[in-house]
């Protein structure tokens, strides 16, 4: 096994996981160094792992839900990017009804349950399949599908009750 080829690509998939959970960007990028230092000094140990990515997430899941719990996190906007822009850049109406449109979506995702809010960014940002979710989160791929159900109805009310307002 190769630390540097087999184990430091994964450092921006363990940082998504981690700041689902934490929202907390400093946080989460402690999380990664955690999680990269542990497997580091279980190197030899890692020769017995079948699916590197699944280990990796999962030291780094429960690494952040530990945390989670000593902290009291903030709401962190998905996209950084629209804080960090002077006022009056980019003002259009259509850029700014779609940074709106982003910090609330971004807004309700963040309000998710951590379960559902992970499940969602792995399958729906991420791309994973029910299996590759199931075996990182250590859970049935029933309770995946069922779980990712439940976010994506909570989404979808949501907008409407904001579509509605708008009507």
């Amino acid at each position: 096994m190769d630390f540097k080829h087999d184990i430091l690509p994964l450092k921006n998939i363990i940082f998504r996981v981690a700041l689902r959970i934490v929202l907390n960007r400093e946080e989460a990028e402690d999380i990664v160094q955690d999680t990269l230092l542990k497997l580091w000094e279980r190197r030899e140990e890692l020769e017995k792992v079948d699916n590197m990515e699944s280990f990796a997430l999962t030291a780094a899941r429960h690494l952040a839900l530990d945390r989670k719990e000593r902290m009291d996190n903030q709401l962190v906007s998905l996209d950084e990017e629209v804080h960090d822009q002077p006022e009056g850049q980019g003002g259009t109406d259509a850029s700014l009804m779609h940074r709106e449109t982003q910090g609330f979506i971004a807004d309700i995702i963040n309000a998710l349950p951590e379960k559902q809010r992970t499940i969602l960014q792995m399958r729906d940002i991420e791309g994973k399949n029910y299996k590759e979710i199931a075996t990182t989160l250590s859970i049935s791929e029933s309770d995946v599908k069922v779980t990712l159900f439940r976010a994506r109805n909570q989404l979808k009310e949501k907008i409407l009750q904001k579509k509605s307002l708008f009507l």
